[in-house]
């Protein structure tokens, strides 16, 4: 998916680019009740779609992102809640 795009200068130097690529595959991914995943290859594309638009002048993610696909979330609590 991502054959020619130059993006491994990245690692290191654009660290929210490569947060938002691990964001967007994590949102986009689907899990039946027994953890097994629906759609890898659908959130693999919808995660290596942003750094291609990043990297290469032009390129458009289609369909554009939801807000839902780029939300950034903070880690969870370090405690169980009681």
């Amino acid at each position: 998916m991502l054959e020619g795009v130059k993006y491994l200068d990245m690692y290191g130097n654009q660290p929210s680019e490569i947060e938002m690529v691990f964001a967007i595959f994590a949102n986009v991914l689907e899990l039946d009740e027994d953890g097994n995943v629906l759609n890898f290859t659908y959130a693999q594309r919808r995660a290596t779609d942003y750094l291609k638009a990043y990297c290469i002048r032009g390129f458009e993610v289609v369909p554009p992102y939801e807000e839902w696909e780029t939300n950034l979330y903070g880690p969870p609590p370090l405690e169980d809640a009681i």
